[in-house]
C-alpha cells in the first residue's frame, strides 16, 4: 500500500507543521533560558552557589509556563465552535486543525509531566547547594539559615517548597486518573481529579511568588567576581603587593573612588575594581505573565456557559432502544445547532457536579424546535440517568421504542460544541464510517438531509454502519428508510450509499419489519472489505476530494486513516476526519 505524499500532506500536513513550530518554540526557550543563567552576569554569585542545578530548573520552569499557558487554550470550547462556525477561518485545513484541540491538549499535560520531574530533580539538587554551598560573604543570596542545614526544611517548611510538593501530588493524581485504563473503567475519577486544575493553577501562583532565587542588580558598580579594596580593608584581610604601596596611613576610612589603580595589574591579574558591595533582588513572577491571560479567558468563558445553560430543557420524550440506548428529545429556548456538534449534559438528580458529552443526533430546525440525543448505558452515570427517566429499566429489552410519559427530572444543557463531523456537508463527497453506537453524529446528518439536502455542497453520501448485533440497526432505521424513499420520489436514489454491516452472528438475519425492505437488501454479514471499498469510491469519484469521516473503535479508525493517506490510480484524495470514543 503505496504512501501518497498529496494526501499524507493534505491530511497530516498542517498538523505536523504546527507540531514542529511548538516543539522548536519549546526548545528555544528552554535554550534560551538555560544560556541566560548559565552565562549571564547577573546571575554569577548564583550559579557558583548551584552550580547546573540552577540552569535546568530555570530552563525546565520556562517551558512549563508556555504549556501551562497553552494547555487550557484546547479546553476553551466556545472559542473554538465560534472560531469553526462563524467562517472566520476560511480555510478548511485550519478548521481541521482546530479539531485537534483535544489532541494538543493532551500533548501539552505529557509535556507538562516531563517537564515537572525535570523541574522537581533540579531543584533537589539546588536545595542540597544551598545547604552546603552556604554564602558567608553575600547572605543575602543564601536561601538555606546556615550552611548545613537540613535541605528538608527548604521543601517543606518554606512557600515554594510546600506549594510545590502539594502541586507534584495534584499533578500526580491528574495524570493517573487520565489514562485510558481509568477512564474507560471509572470515569468518575477521572472527571473529579481532573477539575483539580484548579488548585494546581492557584499553587501554581503562590509557588512562584517565594522569591528564592536572586539577581544581581548593580552590575556597572560591582562586576562580577571584581576586587573590592574598601571590604578587604574592613576585614582586615590580606591584599595583593601591588596594592600595599597605594594605600594610604588613613587606609581604615573608606577606599577613593577616584583612587588610581596601576593598568599592569588590571591587565596581567585579569582582575576589576568595584567601588561596592553587589546587590541582589528577587524576580517578578514571570509566571503570571504567562497564566493570567489563559485562566481568565477559560474562567470567563465557563461563567458565560454557566449562565448560557442554567435554565433547564424542556424533555418533551424518552425513547427506550435495543441493546442498551435511551432516546431523549428536549427544547429549549434560543437554542441552535449545526450537525455534528455535541452537547453537555448535567443532571443534578444524578450528580451534583458531573457532566458528560453527547452528540446531538437530532438538530433543531426552522420548523421544529426539538432537539436529541442518543445515550448508550455503559457507566453508572448512564445508569442513573436511564433510572430517573424511565419508570422500569428494564424497558429496554422490548423490540419496539416505549414512550413514557411523566414528569422528568431536571436536565441542563451546555453547548452546541463544534466537532469534525460540522464538515461531513461541506464535501462535494463524503464517506461516513460508523461503529456501533459511533453512528450519533451521523444521525444529526441524515436528519439535516431529510428536512432538505439542495442547499448543501454535498452531492454523494457513503455511508457505512457496523454493529455486532441486529438490532442496534434499529437505532436509526427509520431514519434510513425515510431518506431513502425520499430521495427516490426526487429521482436521487444515487445521492446516499447505504452498507449496514453486521460483524457477529450466527446466520443470515433481517431487521424485522416490511417497512426495512430497503435496509434489508443493503444488509451485509462480515467486516467491511475496506481496501476494496476504498477503491470502488475512488473509481467512482476520479479527481475529485472525498472527506472521509470516522466515528468508532481505533481499529477501525487506524485502517481508514491509513487509507486516507495512501495513493491510488484515479487521483481522487482522501480527506481523513475522525472522533473516537471509549
Amino acid at each position: 500500500m503505496a504512501l501518497s505524499w498529496r494526501s499524507w500532506l493534505a491530511n497530516e500536513g498542517s498538523k505536523h507543521l504546527f507540531l514542529l513550530f511548538w516543539l522548536s518554540l519549546n526548545v528555544w526557550l528552554f535554550w534560551k533560558t538555560f544560556l541566560l543563567y548559565y552565562q549571564g552576569l547577573q546571575y554569577y554569585y548564583l550559579y557558583q552557589m548551584l552550580g547546573l542545578g540552577l540552569c535546568v530548573s530555570r530552563a525546565s520552569a520556562s517551558v512549563l509556563n508556555l504549556n501551562c499557558c497553552l494547555v487550557l487554550l484546547p479546553m476553551c470550547r466556545v472559542i473554538l465552535a465560534f472560531l469553526r462556525g462563524s467562517q472566520k477561518v476560511a480555510s478548511k485545513k485550519t478548521r481541521r486543525l482546530l479539531d485537534k484541540s483535544k489532541t494538543f491538549h493532551v500533548t501539552c499535560g505529557v509535556t507538562i509531566c516531563i517537564f515537572s520531574v525535570l523541574h522537581v530533580a533540579a531543584h533537589l539538587v539546588n536545595a542540597l547547594n544551598f545547604s552546603e554551598n552556604y554564602n558567608e560573604e553575600f547572605l543575602a543570596l543564601n536561601a538555606a539559615n546556615y550552611r548545613g542545614e537540613d535541605p528538608r526544611k527548604l521543601l517543606f517548611a518554606t512557600v515554594p517548597g510546600l506549594t510545590g510538593v502539594i502541586m507534584v501530588l495534584v499533578l500526580f493524581l491528574m495524570c493517573t486518573a487520565s489514562t485510558f485504563a481509568i477512564r474507560v473503567s471509572n470515569y468518575d475519577i477521572f472527571w473529579y481529579t481532573h477539575n483539580l486544575f484548579f488548585v494546581f493553577y492557584m499553587l501554581l501562583m503562590l509557588h512562584v511568588s517565594g522569591g528564592v532565587l536572586k539577581y544581581q542588580t548593580n552590575l556597572e558598580e560591582h562586576p562580577p567576581g571584581c576586587f573590592n579594596p574598601n571590604k578587604t580593608l574592613r576585614q582586615n584581610l590580606t591584599v595583593p603587593k601591588a596594592f600595599e604601596e597605594l594605600f594610604p596611613d588613613y587606609a581604615t576610612e573608606p577606599f577613593p573612588e577616584d583612587f588610581p589603580v596601576p593598568e599592569p595589574f588590571v591587565q596581567n591579574h585579569f582582575m576589576r575594581i568595584c567601588s561596592e558591595e553587589p546587590k541582589f533582588q528577587s524576580h517578578f513572577p514571570e509566571t503570571w505573565f504567562w497564566i493570567s491571560g489563559p485562566l481568565c479567558l477559560y474562567c470567563v468563558e465557563r461563567l458565560y456557559r454557566y449562565i448560557r445553560s442554567n435554565k433547564p430543557v424542556t424533555i418533551t420524550s424518552v425513547i427506550s432502544h435495543p441493546s442498551n440506548v435511551l432516546e431523549v428529545r428536549m427544547m429549549k429556548d434560543d437554542f441552535e445547532a449545526r450537525p455534528g456538534q455535541y452537547v453537555i449534559l448535567h443532571c443534578p438528580r444524578v450528580s451534583a457536579l458531573e457532566s458528560h458529552p453527547f452528540t446531538l443526533t437530532m438538530c433543531p430546525t426552522d420548523t421544529k424546535a426539538t432537539f436529541g440525543v442518543h445515550v448508550k448505558i455503559v457507566g453508572d452515570w448512564t445508569e442513573r440517568f436511564r433510572d430517573l427517566l424511565l419508570l422500569h429499566s428494564n424497558q429496554d429489552t422490548e423490540i419496539l421504542p416505549i414512550f413514557q410519559q411523566r414528569r422528568y427530572p431536571k436536565l441542563y444543557v451546555d453547548g452546541p460544541f463544534g466537532s469534525p463531523f460540522e464538515e461531513a456537508l461541506n464535501y462535494e463527497v463524503s464517506l461516513c464510517v460508523a461503529g456501533g453506537i459511533g453512528v450519533t453524529p451521523f444521525a444529526s446528518v441524515l436528519n439535516t438531509l431529510l428536512d432538505g439536502w439542495k442547499c448543501y455542497k454535498l452531492r454523494r453520501l457513503y455511508f457505512i454502519w457496523v454493529c455486532r448485533d441486529i438490532e442496534s440497526f434499529r437505532w436509526f432505521a427509520d431514519l434510513l428508510c425515510m431518506l431513502h424513499n425520499k430521495l427516490w420520489q426526487e429521482n436521487r436514489p444515487d445521492y446516499i450509499n447505504i452498507q449496514l454491516y453486521l460483524s457477529q452472528t450466527d446466520g443470515i438475519q433481517k431487521i424485522i419489519g416490511e417497512k426495512y425492505q430497503a435496509l434489508n437488501s443493503r444488509l451485509l454479514i462480515g467486516r467491511p472489505q475496506w481496501k476494496l471499498l476504498f477503491d470502488d469510491i475512488a473509481k467512482c469519484n476520479r479527481r475529485k476530494t472525498i472527506g472521509v469521516f470516522c466515528c468508532g473503535p481505533n481499529k477501525i479508525s487506524k485502517i481508514l486513516h491509513k487509507l486516507s493517506n495512501s495513493s491510488n490510480s484515479y487521483g481522487t484524495r482522501f480527506e481523513y476526519n475522525k472522533e473516537s470514543f471509549s
